[in-house]
């Protein structure tokens, strides 16, 4: 920022109320403009503001289109700040008006957009009176007095009060109506594309360069797109070490890609991101090749990732009776010490799923970070943490090189699943993931909070026999793509590998098209475009998401009592991927079985 936008800036902040919405040099739409400030105000509307450190001296000659200004680089010709504004302004304006949601319908402004605009100049350099003295009579037609702030208007003594009034005098007119929540967030979704989220679960942003999408015919009834919360810490993460401690469904790997697209654009040594799981590795990576810098932006599972370190500079995997996995990692951990793999390698590391890494995996990765730009974000979730042996961190996350302190960031609204689908889970698994506190060198467990969409009640059958719950959950699919549902939007989960091959068998015998994903090679092979009914383990499902979930053949877990904490959160896990329905199924009854009665009961 120049030093008078950041004057402005802090006028903004100082004497706007919080009911103000403030972006600075964010592009806008898709033609990419960047003017210096958008406001907006559900009563007020939309300002639109460009910023000029100009000095009197340097401005030349003025026109109502063009500005001649003396430069270090000698004489140059810029727009009219006014005009520049008044061209970003009606470029937005006009695309809103496409939106018939954000047309008035009737009264005194139908047909015309539900909203005041208004747009102007600040010259934080220059006050009124100077401006006055050297544009004589023209002044008023080159730089009319009530779009333009001055030097004077903008001073830390103003009355809050008359500095808005400034701001408002750019308007031609005012509205008697206050725009609503979802008017509010369809003016974002058109604004700021990148903030727009996917149905489909396999996109986790709207792709942006699809022209056809602004058309008003394509627009969809009801937008999705990133809340104020997830937009303001997606924008401004900042380099340095980040942790979001952050409940299922919270968007924590929305927020991953927009900080890796981020990251791409700015630094020049790739980014690693990095998570546990194969099949999120795979979702990931095909949402970094359709982004199109996948020659930035590398993804792996970590186990993956050491594999290819080994493979690259050459290192030795030791034998012995500990698994194969455990000693590639060793051997990394071995190389790096003895300088045979290198340091440094990448400009950022981005950690997903941080709740199933290890001290020794964190410890490892933190260093494969330039230090020049030391960037590097870990995602959490506690309540999550179905793959170790204890739940939590049992270190301290500065022990293993991550230095977040005062720059962590808890995010507890579900907007994934539906109102019912997160009680009933929560209300299944509260026992084992109460809410804990913890400091910023630590992990808390976070108790989720819905975002407030609901949906059908999760239902719970129970069959006497494998063969009818199968016949069941098959029937069920068919239904469901009878009934328009996508194939990529329907999973069946199931506790073991083994039950995955049998359900993926049938569905095939009933002609239902479908990936299992239970050899690597499958998960590996996992694009969330193609129209499969996914078909996949408990553990696998981590990190993914569906419209219709089934759990099927729940009585395979077996209730142990020194692991049932493990257990509880697994079924969490499996629950939670479900966006708006979950079919909970069982052909024997077991202590989980009556649990699902207990929580379906009237």
């Amino acid at each position: 920022m120049t030093s008078g936008e950041k004057r402005l800036a802090r006028r903004l902040e100082t004497f706007l109320e919080d009911d103000y919405l403030c972006w600075f040099d964010i592009p806008v739409g898709r033609k990419n403009r960047y003017p210096d400030f958008i406001i907006l105000h559900p009563s007020r509307g939309l300002l639109f503001l460009e910023v000029k450190d100009w000095r009197l001296e340097t401005i030349k000659k003025i026109s109502k289109s063009r500005v001649e200004l003396l430069t270090n680089n000698g004489r140059v010709t810029v727009a009219n700040p006014i005009e520049q504004a008044r061209q970003g302004a009606y470029q937005v304006i006009n695309m809103l008006s496409e939106d018939s949601e954000l047309v008035a319908q009737s009264g005194d402004y139908k047909g015309k957009l539900k909203l005041p605009y208004g747009y102007g100049a600040v010259f934080p350099n220059i006050t009124q009176n100077q401006l006055n003295k050297a544009l004589g009579s023209d002044g008023m037609q080159v730089l009319p007095g009530h779009l333009i702030l001055c030097k004077n208007e903008m001073t830390e003594n103003m009355d809050a009060e008359e500095f808005q009034e400034s701001l408002w005098g750019m308007f031609n007119y005012s509205f008697n109506q206050t725009l609503s929540l979802p008017e509010i967030e369809r003016i974002r979704w058109h604004l700021f594309p990148e903030l727009r989220i996917e149905d489909t679960q396999g996109d986790l942003f709207v792709e942006c360069d699809n022209e056809t999408l602004d058309s008003p015919a394509s627009l969809p009834d009801v937008i999705k797109i990133m809340d104020l919360q997830q937009e303001q810490l997606a924008r401004n993460l900042g380099h340095g070490h980040r942790v979001i401690h952050g409940v299922a469904g919270s968007g924590k790997t929305m927020i991953l890609g927009f900080r890796a697209i981020q990251l791409a654009e700015e630094l020049n040594k790739p980014i690693l991101v990095l998570c546990f799981n194969v099949s999120l590795a795979s979702r990931l990576r095909h949402y970094v090749i359709e982004k199109k810098v996948e020659h930035k932006v590398q993804v792996y599972h970590f186990h993956d990732w050491c594999g290819q370190q080994i493979k690259t500079y050459h290192c030795d995997v030791l034998k012995g009776d500990a698994p194969y996995w455990e000693r590639q990692v060793s051997a990394v951990i071995h190389g790096v010490e003895k300088k045979q793999i290198p340091r440094a390698q990448y400009g950022a590391v981005l950690i997903d799923e941080g709740h199933d890494f290890e001290s020794e995996w964190l410890k490892l990765v933190t260093q494969m970070v330039d230090p020049k730009t030391d960037s590097i974000l870990l995602l959490y979730d506690d309540a999550q943490s179905i793959y170790k042996k204890h739940a939590g961190l049992d270190f301290s996350l500065s022990s293993v090189g991550i230095k977040a302190r005062g720059r962590t960031t808890i995010l507890k609204l579900n907007y994934r699943n539906t109102r019912e689908i997160l009680d009933f889970a929560y209300q299944f698994a509260k026992e084992f993931i109460s809410e804990e506190t913890s400091d910023d060198d630590h992990i808390p467990v976070i108790s989720p909070e819905s975002a407030g969409t609901s949906g059908p009640a999760p239902v719970f059958r129970q069959f006497e026999e494998q063969d009818e719950e199968l016949d069941y959950l098959i029937r069920c699919v068919q239904k469901w793509l009878v009934d328009g549902q996508s194939a990529d939007e329907i999973a069946i989960l199931v506790p073991t590998n083994k039950q995955a091959e049998i359900v993926s068998q049938q569905l095939s015998l009933a002609g239902i098209a479908n990936l299992c994903m239970v050899s690597k090679e499958n998960k590996l092979a996992y694009n969330p475009a193609q129209k499969l009914v996914s078909v996949l383990s408990f553990h696998s499902s981590k990190g993914l998401e569906f419209d219709t979930v089934i759990l099927a053949g729940i009585n395979k877990i077996q209730f142990v009592a020194k692991e049932i904490s493990d257990q509880v959160r697994l079924m969490y896990v499996g629950m939670t991927r479900a966006k708006s329905q979950l079919l909970i199924t069982s052909s024997e009854i077991t202590s989980f079985t009556e649990r699902m009665v207990q929580l379906v009961a009237p």
